[in-house]
């Protein structure tokens, strides 16, 4: 079905209003983009890993799910939802139940890249009908804004703090994408909440429609965590495509698709300057790092285009 963002947005809200989300984050309008992709006939099991989302939507008696949840561990959504999808397919292969339920966990990038990669690995290793989707705030920001395998290098954190001795994060951010091609599931995308959310739309529908295991990789802006201004949610995020920080693409049965190509390409530079957490790098002394990530970041994006079939 063509995207139609008028008739996207008409249809009705799984996750309601009056959740505690930080004003700014992008994980409410992500999560509320991907379940918009359900169709409205289709009933959701949700279950997310302990989190800013879930500590922010679940708070008993409450809740802002329409769907049914599952609040699972830190480290174990992957193995709470696909044991949830066993159990499901079981009762439908008994006869008692006949009607059309979709398994969804989200997990921000602690939960994922960190805690919960071994449960995430044996769910899709498995072959579950279900979808992962990590939403991706760079660090453990329910808990303090500690450094994670997703955090960029030279980050400021609480656990990697940029001084004299240490300029934050020493280590490159973790490809928890390509790991995931790496189990050669039918479906692994990489998006944002780009634009007008076509992006992210399409690649959920297609995550969630897919037989088999999917997963989504959800590039998700943190106002605390990042250090910026509420309503430059969407700027970081078209930055972020823009310099190919983090690049939109799709490996459908092991073949590369680029979803998105900047007709200009922007200096990391740009994307930097916009958080408080890189404010460092732009010491005299430190103006090498910058240069350090634009090499990286070059790197990764020539190799995603060759992967894709595409040149320069």
């Amino acid at each position: 079905m063509a995207y139609n963002l008028k008739a996207t947005t008409e249809k009705p809200e799984r996750l309601t209003g009056g959740h505690r989300m930080c004003a700014g984050c992008g994980a409410p309008i992500v999560v509320r983009t991907v379940l918009r992709a359900l169709k409205p006939e289709d009933h959701a099991v949700i279950g997310s890993a302990t989190g800013c989302l879930e500590v922010s939507t679940c708070l008993y008696p409450y809740t802002a799910w329409k769907d049914s949840f599952i609040h699972s561990a830190f480290e174990n959504a992957g193995a709470t939802v696909s044991g949830a999808e066993a159990a499901y397919n079981a009762l439908k292969r008994a006869g008692k139940i006949d009607h059309t339920t979709k398994f969804i966990a989200f997990g921000g990038d602690g939960g994922t890249y960190d805690i919960g990669l071994q449960s995430l690995s044996g769910a899709m290793e498995r072959g579950h009908d279900m979808v992962y989707v990590c939403y991706d705030n760079e660090a453990y920001m329910n808990t303090g804004i500690q450094r994670s395998s997703s955090t960029p290098k030279y980050a400021d954190t609480t656990t990697s703090p940029a001084g004299k001795a240490v300029p934050g994060k020493p280590q490159f951010k973790k490809d928890l994408t390509q790991i995931m091609v790496a189990h050669n599931i039918p479906y692994v995308a990489q998006s944002a909440p780009f634009k007008n959310f076509k992006d992210l739309y399409e690649k959920a529908e297609k995550a969630i429609y897919t037989p088999g295991p999917a997963f989504l990789n959800v590039f998700t802006p943190c106002p605390r965590g990042w250090r910026y201004n509420t309503p430059d949610l969407f700027d970081i995020v078209q930055l972020a495509v823009d310099t190919c920080i983090w690049p939109l693409y799709e490996v459908i049965n092991g073949e590369y698709k680029l979803s998105y190509k900047p007709k200009q390409k922007l200096p990391v530079e740009a994307y930097l300057k916009s958080q408080g957490r890189f404010r460092h790098l732009f010491a005299k002394e430190n103006m090498h790092m910058v240069e350090e990530l634009q090499q990286e970041v070059d790197r990764r994006w020539n190799h995603l285009l060759k992967l894709c079939g595409e040149t320069e």
